[in-house]
């Protein structure tokens, strides 16, 4: 009966802290990117706000709608490899289903602690009767397919330019040596292992649930699907790199593709390894700093900057609130078939 009390009290507190961790959450992500926006401002005026200007209204309708579809195929050919994954784990979800998930979780990529692969995993567990740690492996093998995609796809690209981006190759090497690692069942169990050591065997459910994720990570270390897996992401991402090229082309500081590729990877990576939500401030910063000292005109930089991450970014957040809603209804629709069956 106590253990009963305690317990809700527990649950009671948790749930009084909710709505305070959300504003919490919301005004750091505001205050952040009013930061990055005033800090683009502030630049844009210090050196030639006109020329800014001039160089935002320059693209035509038909110039932003191809961007958007360079985008478009990022996000499809990805959504593919999450079905892909999510079939070699045994979920039984269809591709209408997976690409739903997919493409909901993009309304939460600027929220603070990768809240938008919770929504994905929740849509999972209601859908197929799975719990978070059954799912965890799908998660986690997703983002570490992104890093060695990302990886690959700047090496890549680094062959192809003159120039080259400073400190491409130790991000490239330590994106694949973490990618390689996370989708190493025999890493994540001693990790399991170590970290129940570390903790004087406290947690046992916790350490539990990590090694029951690292044996299901075997289901998608085939060669095959990895190969797949790679192609996809790779694909994906260079399609969102052309756009980029695209962009800088139409406004007159063309560098080359490889160089426009290895840039915008480049810079997508530094502003994931900043920690802020969806790279906030690190990727704006690298990828007006690259393209200056490349040699493109400040007032060419700064709008390129914010075009990119309005129709890459900014854009996969507003496909994601479209498709939120009706992940969200769909998945309840599917618990309550689950519970009255």
């Amino acid at each position: 009966m106590a253990m009963s009390s305690t317990s809700t009290r527990r649950a009671r507190a948790q749930n009084a802290d909710t709505p305070f961790r959300r504003r919490r959450d919301m005004a750091l992500l505001g205050g952040l990117v009013l930061l990055v926006l005033a800090g683009l401002v502030g630049t844009a005026m210090a050196t030639g706000w006109d020329e800014t200007l001039d160089a935002l209204t320059s693209l035509t309708v038909l110039q932003i709608v191809l961007l958007l579809a360079l985008s478009l195929v990022n996000y499809m050919l990805r959504g593919l490899r999450w079905h892909l994954f999510s079939s070699r784990l045994g979920t039984g979800l269809s591709l209408l289903q997976n690409l739903r998930h997919f493409m909901g979780g993009f309304a939460m990529s600027v929220t603070p602690g990768r809240v938008g692969e919770l929504v994905r995993m929740r849509w999972i567990g209601r859908e197929a009767g799975w719990s978070f740690d059954r799912t965890a492996p799908l998660v986690l093998v997703d983002r570490a397919s992104d890093l060695a995609a990302m990886a690959i796809l700047l090496a890549i690209a680094m062959t192809f330019t003159t120039t080259g981006v400073s400190g491409a190759m130790p991000v490239v090497i330590l994106s694949l040596i973490l990618s390689w690692m996370a989708s190493r069942p025999a890493i994540l169990r001693q990790a399991a292992a170590w970290g129940h050591g570390m903790t004087l065997r406290r947690l046992p459910r916790l350490f539990a649930r990590v090694r029951r994720a690292a044996r299901a990570m075997g289901r998608f270390t085939s060669p095959g699907t990895m190969v797949v897996a790679t192609f996809l992401g790779v694909a994906g991402w260079a399609a969102e790199g052309v756009a980029f090229h695209l962009l800088l082309v139409w406004m007159g500081a063309d560098i080359g593709l490889g160089t426009a590729i290895a840039i915008f990877v480049f810079a997508t990576l530094a502003g994931g390894l900043t920690g802020a939500p969806g790279g906030l401030g690190g990727a704006e910063a690298a990828i007006v700093a690259l393209l200056v000292l490349d040699g493109v005109p400040l007032e060419i930089a700064l709008p390129a900057t914010l075009i990119i991450r309005v129709t890459t970014l900014w854009f996969a957040i507003a496909i994601g609130l479209g498709v939120f809603p009706w992940a969200e209804r769909q998945s309840k629709k599917s618990l309550d078939a689950l519970e009255n069956s």
